[in-house]
C-alpha cells in the first residue's frame, strides 16, 4: 500500500473497531539487561561518557532488539506500533552528546517499524499494521521557569524547541511513518512547537500526515505539569485538528478514568488512552497484571468513551494481548458533537457561547 492508502485504511479501521496501540518499550528493553557495549556498538565505541539508558540509540546499535519488539507487539494484537524515538531530538540526545545522530536514529527507527508493520500486514492483510512516529517530551520546558528566583528564566527558546522537533519529524517522515504521535506532554507550549514543526512540513513539500496528541496528567490534581486542566489542554491544541487526542503515562487506568471520560465528553475527534500498569511499587516496579489492565480498559470501551487503547510504563506484549482480546467485539466511541462556541484556554478553560 502507498502511504495515503495506509492512512485511509487507518481511518477506516478507526470507524469499525477500537484500535490497539503497543505497550511500554522501556520495560521490555530493561528485561534484556543490556550492557554499555550494546548501546555503543561500533559507531559510538569511542564516545566519552555513558550511553547506557539511551534507549533510542538502540535503533542504530541493536536494531535486532527494536525490530523484535515491534514484532512482539504486533503479534500481541497491536494495530499501531510507535517508533523507538521517544527522546530522539537534538535536545534530548544532547544529554548523551549524541545529537549528531538524531537524523539517523529517527530515520532508521522509522524504517525498522515500517518493515515490521509491512511484514505483518502481508501476513494478515485483513488487519493492516501502522507506524506512529513518536515525539516525546523534552528535559526542558517553555512554560515554566528554570530558576525559582527568576520567573522569566528559560533554558531554551521556542525557536530552539521548534527546530529540534522539526529535524525529528522530517527524518521520521522520510523513514516512512503513517502518523505522528506527540506524547507524554507535560508542557503545552513544547507541544505547540512540535505541532508547528509537523504542520510546516507541507510547505516543505512533504505530504501531510495525521497528528495524534497525548498529554499527561501528572497526579490527582487533574492537571498537566504546566498547570492545565484536561479541558484547557484540549482547547489549546484543538486548532491542529488532530486525528486523536488522549492521555498516557503517570497514572494507572483507575486514576486516569475520570480524565478520559472528560475528554470523551468534549473532543470532536478520536480519544486515546494508554495508562501505566498501575502505580509503581516501593521498588519502582509495576504490579498490575495483564488481566487487570484488560478488564479495566474493557469497561472503558464498553462505556463508549475510547477509540484507541494501549499501554505505557510497565505494560508488556501480554498486557496488550489482554487489552486487544477484551475489546475485540466492542464498538469504538462516537466523537462528540458540540454547539459552536468560542472556547479559549489558559490554565482553565473559558467558553463563550
Amino acid at each position: 500500500m502507498t502511504r495515503q492508502e495506509r492512512i485511509a485504511a487507518l481511518k477506516a479501521a478507526a470507524k469499525e473497531r477500537v484500535l490497539i496501540l503497543d505497550g511500554s518499550w522501556g520495560v521490555m528493553i530493561q528485561r534484556r539487561e543490556l550492557d554499555e557495549a550494546d548501546y555503543r556498538g561500533e559507531r559510538f565505541a569511542a564516545l566519552p561518557g555513558q550511553l547506557k539508558g539511551n534507549n533510542d540509540i538502540l535503533c542504530l546499535t541493536r536494531p535486532d532488539i527494536i525490530s523484535g519488539l515491534h514484532d512482539a507487539y504486533y503479534a500481541a494484537g497491536a494495530d499501531i506500533s510507535e517508533t523507538n524515538t521517544f527522546s530522539a531530538t537534538s535536545i534530548g540526545q544532547g544529554e548523551y552528546a549524541t545529537q549528531a545522530a538524531v537524523w539517523d536514529i529517527n530515520f532508521e527507527g522509522a524504517k525498522l517499524a515500517r518493515a515490521s508493520a509491512d511484514a505483518w500486514t502481508a501476513k494478515e492483510p485483513d488487519k493492516p499494521r501502522f507506524v506512529a512516529g513518536s515525539l516525546g517530551p523534552l528535559p526542558v520546558m517553555l512554560s515554566m521557569s528554570s530558576d525559582v528566583n527568576d520567573p522569566g528564566a528559560r533554558k531554551v527558546t521556542f525557536d530552539q524547541v521548534y527546530q529540534a522537533y522539526a529535524e525529528q519529524v522530517r527524518a521520521l517522515h522520510e523513514g516512512g511513518v503513517d502518523l505522528f504521535l506527540i506524547e507524554t506532554i507535560t508542557d503545552t507550549l513544547n507541544c505547540k512547537a512540535a505541532i508547528k514543526a509537523i504542520l510546516d512540513l507541507e510547505e516543505q513539500g512533504y505530504e501531510p500526515l495525521p497528528i495524534w496528541i497525548s498529554g499527561t496528567i501528572t497526579d490527582r490534581s487533574g492537571r498537566t505539569l504546566s498547570g492545565q486542566t484536561v479541558e484547557a489542554f484540549w482547547y489549546s491544541v484543538r486548532h491542529a485538528k488532530p486525528f486523536a487526542i488522549g492521555l498516557n503515562c503517570a497514572l494507572g487506568a483507575d486514576l486516569m478514568e475520570p480524565y478520559i471520560a472528560e475528554l470523551s465528553r468534549i473532543a470532536d475527534t478520536l480519544v486515546s488512552a494508554y495508562p501505566n500498569a498501575g502505580l509503581p511499587n516501593a521498588m519502582g516496579q509495576y504490579d498490575e497484571t495483564p488481566d487487570e489492565t484488560g478488564h479495566m480498559l474493557h469497561d472503558w470501551a464498553e462505556r463508549g468513551i475510547v477509540n484507541i487503547l494501549g499501554g505505557c510504563c510497565g505494560t508488556t506484549p501480554e498486557h496488550i494481548r489482554h487489552v486487544a482480546d477484551a475489546v475485540r467485539e466492542l464498538k469504538p466511541r462516537v466523537p462528540a458533537e458540540r454547539a459552536v462556541a468560542m472556547r479559549l484556554a489558559g490554565l482553565e478553560p473559558f467558553e463563550l457561547a
